[in-house]
Order: structure tokens, then sequence, then C-alpha cells
């Protein structure tokens, strides 16, 4: 889907998104971080709210991974006390959350009681909980599972539309979040929204918004923020190199240093709650943890090196790459992959491959491909876009990041994997 621009400014646009949405759900809810787009939209949604009487509808949700800067606990804490007149979320379970500073863990959990004596804070006043859930709660859920419990929870007898701050700008997965290709999952043919459950959707309000148009609301507004964002800009970071993020997963490995700047007083209990924390502060964001260009010792092959990194790992990890190193071999020595036509007609000359033809359903893909089977596995390969081929570099690349899931790859979500999703959702709507 294409760009439309319209004779609007987005803060028109996003009011025009709240009437809709505040007009046909009997329940709003804001999901809520601590960072700069979800504080703008929980303003916006608050002040609509209250504009029109219908302040009985909204409320906030904060999922707390416990480990997190102390200005975000401050702003977070703010927000709670100050939004009067509406519901409020504060939830402190120990889900599985991502883990990519340690080659032996790919999850950790925050607020495990059994824990307790490394959390890096203490519980925060009236928490839901592991000792007061009022819900069926299991320790083994990941925290995408656990967000479609409680959205059928929370929407069990109410129509319920969650309120979420991606903006298209920040990554192209959040582009095709609203770019889709079907509109068969969103709530009245509205783009900016996505089904959860039954009961239950997603709406992306500031989905078009810019960096700049946060900090312009928060401005003209005087809306309050997190004061995380001074000190960053303090320490010379740009308004686009600023994020609140959980600081163990992989998104966050090039800013954890930052941590022993901004907030010295929590560094030292990050380092004692999640393996390899350290490491991933010196070398995060370098060529040593995968980022950049990475290079390899002379006398390897990008295939040798890929082994020696693997039999550095635990077994257990070891193993899971080289499952995925199967999968990615059937895919494109056996059946075929994807590929853009202009990147086939790059690739002739260079690398043996069939060429298959256009693929059966062309429909999923955004631009002319052609399926191509390769001969051999690739070393490496120069041309534009090679982040789209499978190789040995890549592998490497995965490895170096800690990136258990692949996604350096191009793996998405495995059959297990959609099938656990599957299984909680299926779980959760017998759930009343």
């Amino acid at each position: 889907m294409r760009k439309k621009y319209q004779n609007k400014n987005v803060l028109e646009a996003s009011a025009e998104r709240m009437e809709f949405l505040f007009s046909h759900f009997e329940q709003i809810i804001v999901s809520f971080s601590g960072g700069k787009d979800s504080g703008v939209l929980l303003n916006l949604a608050y002040d609509f709210a209250k504009k029109t009487n219908q302040l009985h509808k909204l409320a906030m949700y904060h999922m707390d991974y416990e480990a997190q800067y102390q200005a975000t606990t401050d702003y977070v804490t703010e927000a709670f006390n100050s939004f009067e007149g509406i519901k409020k979320y504060w939830v402190c379970l120990p889900i599985k959350a991502q883990c990519s500073t340690s080659m032996f863990q790919n999850y950790w959990q925050p607020w495990k009681v059994s824990e307790k004596e490394i959390w890096c804070r203490n519980l925060p006043q009236n928490s839901i909980n592991e000792q007061n859930h009022p819900f069926d709660f299991d320790c083994e859920v990941s925290d995408y599972e656990f967000n479609v419990k409680f959205a059928k929870w929370i929407s069990k007898d109410k129509l319920t539309c969650f309120l979420i701050g991606i903006r298209t700008q920040e990554s192209l997965h959040r582009y095709k979040a609203i770019a889709k290709f079907s509109d068969k999952n969103e709530f009245k043919s509205k783009s900016y929204t996505s089904i959860v459950l039954k009961n239950c959707y997603n709406a992306y309000p500031i989905y078009d918004w810019e960096t700049e148009d946060i900090w312009i609301a928060n401005a003209k507004f005087r809306y309050t923020y997190n004061k995380l964002y001074d000190l960053m800009y303090q320490a010379g970071l740009g308004v686009h190199e600023m994020r609140v993020a959980s600081p163990f997963n992989d998104c966050a490995a090039e800013s954890l240093k930052l941590y022993k700047v901004l907030d010295p007083n929590n560094w030292g209990k990050l380092i004692g709650r999640v393996n390899g924390v350290n490491f991933t502060a010196i070398y995060g964001g370098t060529s040593a943890m995968g980022w950049r260009n990475i290079s390899k010792p002379q006398h390897f092959t990008w295939k040798q090196y890929m082994y020696f990194l693997l039999d550095t790992l635990p077994a257990e990890t070891k193993e899971h790459y080289l499952k995925k190193l199967h999968v990615s071999f059937a895919y494109w020595l056996e059946k075929g992959g994807a590929l853009p036509s202009s990147m086939v007609n790059e690739l002739n000359g260079k690398v043996e491959f069939e060429d298959m033809g256009v693929p059966i359903n062309n429909r999923a893909y955004s631009k002319d491909y052609k399926i191509v089977k390769f001969k051999e596995y690739l070393e490496e390969i120069d041309i534009k876009n090679p982040n789209l081929l499978p190789t040995y570099k890549r592998m490497c690349i995965a490895i170096m990041k800690n990136d258990t899931s692949c996604k350096t790859l191009g793996f998405g979500q495995t059959k297990e994997e959609l099938k656990k999703r599957q299984d909680a959702i299926k779980k959760y709507q017998s759930i009343l």
C-alpha cells in the first residue's frame, strides 16, 4: 500500500480516528509503555474522552518489565497518579521476555517471586502481580501470549479496543502492520486497526506521526513526558535515536551501554539480573556482536567460521541454530524461495540457481517476484541487497547477535511457534 497524503495534519487525522473508535467501542484501553509515543497517545485519548464526557470508557494498561530506567518508573508512576477518572492496570508478572544478551537463555522472567533477591526494584503499589492477579496465570507464557490473555479477560463482556502507539516511520515491520494486503482482519475496513480476538481489536491512531510531531505535541499542549529523553539529549543522542525499551531485548543491545551514564544507580542491578549484560553493553552495536561490517579470520571461509562460532556455544543453543540452518537449506536448496525479479536478474552470472518462475500466489508480494532454487548455500555475495539471500555470513551475524529466532536470516515464526500462539488464543477465548 502506497502512502496517500491528505489535506489535513496528523493531529486532525488522529482526532478523527479517536472519534471513530470512541463511537464504536465500549471500552478503550491505551497500552502505555512509558515511552514518548504511548505517552502522547495516552494524552490524546484522555483529552478526547474528557472533552466528550467518555472517561468511563477509557483505561490505561502498563506491562512492567522490572528492569528499566528510574526515569521511566518515575514517569509511569506520575501518569498513573495523574489521569483521574479512568481505569488503570499496572501489570508486574513473570512472563517470558526476550533476552538477547546471553547465549545461555533466550528469555528471562521479570517479577518472579522465587528470584526476588535479584529484582531490580520493588513491586509498585497497586500492581497486578504473581500473588494477587485476578485471572489464571501461567509463568510459561510469553509477553505476547499474556497480552492475548489479558485482552480476553478484559473484553469478555465489552467490545474493546487497545490503542497502540506505533508509528510507521520507525520500521518496515511497523509500516507493514498498517500497509496490509487484506482488510479481512480490520474493524469496519479501517487500515489502522487489526483484530486480536473476537471481541477485541488493536488500533494505531498515530501511525502516520513523525518523531518531530511527537515533540511538537508535547511542547504545544504541555504534556508531561519521560524525562529520560532529556538525559538522552544531554548525552548527545538525536531525537530519532532515543528509545525506551526493555534493556535485554535485541532492539536495545546497542543502547544498553547508556545505562552506565544515564542511570548508574541501576547499572549494577542490571548486571546481576541477566547473564551477558556487561558484555553486551561493551560490544553491543559493534562488529563483535554482528553489527556494522563484520569480518572473519582470513584462514576461514564463512561456512568454517560459522561452525567455529557454533562450537563456542552451549550444546542446546548450538543445536537450535543448526535446526534453523537445516530449515534454511530445505527452503533455498530444495523447495525454492521468493526473490524480487530485479534481484534475480542481478544474480545472473554470479551464482548458480534455477529460475522456477513467478509464485503461484503473487498477490502475497508487493512487487514482481520469482522463485529461485540455489545449487549450493552461499558464502557471501556482493549485490545491492544481500540481506535477502541465504548466506553463511548472515548465519554468523545471527549467532554473534544472539539472534536465536534467526530474524537476521529472514525467519518468521515457526509452525510450532504459530501453533503455540493459536492454541493460546483458542484457550483464552474459552475462558470467561
